[in-house]
Order: C-alpha cells, then sequence, then structure tokens
C-alpha cells in the first residue's frame, strides 16, 4: 500500500488535504476536506462538490492548513 493512502487511512474526517490522482493524459488535485473513507476509496469536499477518489488512482496526498481568513472587501474612493 502507498504512503499516499496510508495517510488517508490515518487521517480523521474533516481533515483538510489535498489528493493527486491519475487520470486519461496525466494527474489532477482534488483540494477539501476529507468526509468519507472506505476498504477502496474516499470522498473530498471540494469548492466544486463532493469527489469520489479511488485509492487505486492515488498518486499523492498530504494534509495542509485551513485556507487563510477571506479579505475585507475592497472600498472604492471616490476620485478627488
Amino acid at each position: 500500500m502507498s504512503t499516499a493512502v496510508e495517510l488517508i487511512r490515518a487521517a480523521p474526517l474533516g481533515t483538510r488535504m489535498t489528493v493527486r490522482t491519475r487520470i486519461p493524459g496525466g494527474y489532477t488535485d482534488a483540494l477539501g476536506y476529507l468526509r468519507k473513507r472506505g476498504d477502496d476509496g474516499c470522498v473530498i469536499e471540494t469548492r466544486r462538490g463532493m469527489v469520489e477518489i479511488a485509492f487505486d488512482d492515488v498518486h499523492l496526498a498530504k494534509a495542509v492548513p485551513p485556507p487563510p481568513p477571506r479579505r475585507a472587501p475592497r472600498i472604492e474612493r471616490a476620485e478627488p
């Protein structure tokens, strides 16, 4: 079993992580929160929705820190 899959199996649900998987023609990343984990794969909740990932397709994985706080909206200044 790969170290990346071991990391996913050991991480508590809710851990923010990035998981790189193989796809036809290359790789893709899922960045989000670990929501489910089973014998054959896991589910990562990304900004675009839930992504199901098969452990056989996992290439790399790592836990990442929480996102930075959102910036305050810009205030438009009137021209003098």
